[in-house]
């Protein structure tokens, strides 16, 4: 028999032990369970290892709090200072790290956008958390024949959400191509947080210089915030400067000689 390697992942203790507790009853499933994002990457890395990974991941929307608006999903780095990871960052951050595993959303409400936002970020699934445990399993499995499960009340709200996030990334495309290569460099700094006098060390140019070219940026983006122009960007599939790699003009040595 394939067993099926499951970890649920939601901060409100006893429904997650409860859920665990249900899926482990069926004869193919084994259950874990993760009361934090923290958690549940440490269960997936530590399963690695041990040479047992996770099949699917069920996750849910509100977890570390429901955040206004919902929230843009970007790679999971680290819990923030209270060892927080909300929903959709881990989402996105487990789909970049570990591709093979399948997440499923549980969630307390259908809402379209955030169902959208999870499909975008990685999720195969969108379900509520008072559906059935036959529905449940039947979504589990499904997921792993790489079928994707909505409600059907929420198909015709997130395509159009999808549709219009079609939309406005390819206008938001359109604005990043304006911008000069240099000031390309400069916005992906941006992205990667740096600040005004880390783009310009990194660079290699002034602070007046580095200051010219965000305002560049800005004005070409038609934003008025550094925070927009991270926003704009993203949704243009601009990634941050890799902060590990050496910056333009860092002498580097290499099979002993200086390059």
């Amino acid at each position: 028999m394939v067993r099926i390697r499951v970890l649920v992942v939601d901060d409100h203790r006893i429904f997650a032990e409860s859920l665990a507790a249900a899926l482990a009853a069926e004869p193919d499933v084994d259950v874990s369970a993760a009361g934090s994002g923290p958690a549940a990457l440490r269960c997936l890395e530590r399963a690695v290892a041990e040479g047992r990974r996770f099949d699917v991941l069920l996750v849910d929307a509100d977890l570390g709090g429901q955040l206004p608006g919902g929230r843009p999903a970007v790679p999971v780095q680290e819990g923030d200072e209270e060892g927080l990871v909300d929903g959709m960052s881990l989402v996105a951050g487990v789909r970049s790290v570990h591709p093979a595993v399948r997440v499923v959303v549980l969630a307390e409400k259908d809402d379209p956008r955030r169902a959208a936002l999870a499909l975008q970020a990685g999720a195969c699934g969108w379900v509520a958390k008072d559906c059935s445990l036959s529905r449940l399993l039947n979504v589990i499995r499904g997921v792993l024949r790489d079928e994707t499960h909505l409600p059907a009340a929420l198909l015709t709200g997130v395509l159009r959400e999808l549709t219009a996030a079609r939309k406005h990334r390819t206008e938001s495309e359109r604005l990043v191509e304006s911008l000069t290569p240099r000031e390309r460099e400069v916005l992906r700094c941006m992205v990667a947080g740096l600040g005004r006098k880390a783009v310009a060390e990194r660079l290699f140019l002034s602070p007046h210089t580095v200051r010219t070219h965000m305002q560049n940026v800005l004005g070409k983006l038609g934003v008025h915030s550094t925070l927009a122009a991270v926003a704009l960007a993203r949704r243009a599939g601009v990634g941050p400067v890799d902060l590990t790699s050496p910056s333009a003009g860092d002498v580097v040595e290499r099979g002993g000689q200086l390059a």
